[in-house]
């Protein structure tokens, strides 16, 4: 007579672990689509967008900054002049917004 409810207990076990999980697997979906995702394709765009700065495009920088691109250095630094004879070096990266693209040199 004591020993049925542990009988009973003990056939739902396999199918109330999974069911368990369920939420957990749910939440972290809705985080990928929502959060994650978004995120990886933004820093992608970004990427593109820093790789892709030319001599004379206009920039604005994170720190609130605009000028325009005077040189492009392959170790990661750019240098921006922000008004007539005030260059400064600017880490790539930090670039926010490029607001004019000069167009390529036709060949």
């Amino acid at each position: 007579m004591f020993a049925t409810p542990a009988y009973a207990q003990a056939a739902g076990g396999a199918a109330g672990a999974f069911t368990s999980f369920v939420p957990l697997i749910l939440i972290f979906a809705i985080m990928y689509f929502l959060l994650i995702r978004p995120q990886q394709k933004k820093v992608k765009v970004h990427q593109k967008m820093v790789e892709a700065l030319r001599r004379g495009d206009q920039v604005v920088t994170a720190g609130g900054l605009i000028g325009k691109v005077s040189k492009v250095k392959d170790d990661g630094e750019i240098e921006v002049e922000l008004s007539e004879g005030v260059k400064v070096r600017v880490v790539r990266s930090t670039i926010a917004q490029v607001l004019n693209k000069t167009e390529p040199a036709a060949s």
